[in-house]
């Protein structure tokens, strides 16, 4: 058993830094395709790449983390749950819940990508944390650093693609002059 556990430990943190580098490819591809405004064949070929690495990585996380939450929810239930279990569960189903609305196009750009490269990197930070030895904060402390990692990648992203915005626009006038 003990062999089966450090495997799937393996396997789920091989699957968060997998997840959270292509994350940081995806954001970065997003930002190189919408910079003249418009986003060609290729520049959606090698962002729908990065997408289906996204994606083997959060099957990968949800069958590993549901396989090392599994002894410690069938021994103590729901309540017995640790703050850093939850809080993994937590950052998960917004993984999860923002990915579905982000390919039906439901959340704005915005919000959407930043809040998906936030929970990358509280899932990063919380396999760090781990390691560490370093899971013993509260439910309090753990949705802090959450939300403080979504509003700074929401400032990042958006502030990005400001910039961005605005170089292309003053292009676009000296093109007119």
């Amino acid at each position: 058993m003990t062999f089966f556990i450090i495997l799937v430990t393996i396997i789920q943190t091989f699957a968060i830094s997998l997840g959270t580098g292509a994350s940081t490819l995806a954001i970065a591809n997003f930002f190189v395709a919408i910079a003249d405004g418009t986003i060609d064949e290729t520049e959606r070929k090698m962002m729908g790449i990065v997408y289906v690495v996204l994606r083997v990585a959060m099957v990968l996380i949800l069958v590993t983390t549901t396989l090392l939450i599994a002894p410690e929810y069938s021994a103590a239930g729901i309540a017995g749950l640790s703050a850093f279990t939850i809080g993994q569960i937590a950052v998960l189903l917004v993984l999860y819940t923002n990915a579905l609305l982000m390919t039906a196009h439901l959340i704005p750009t915005t919000f959407g990508p930043a809040i998906q490269a936030g929970s990358w990197y509280t899932l990063g930070t919380l396999t760090a944390l781990q390691i560490l030895g370093v899971t013993d904060f509260t439910l309090l402390e753990f949705f802090m650093g959450y939300i403080t990692w979504v509003i700074l990648a929401i400032a990042i992203v958006n502030g990005t693609m400001a910039v961005m915005k605005a170089k292309r626009e003053e292009r676009e006038l000296q093109e007119q002059e």
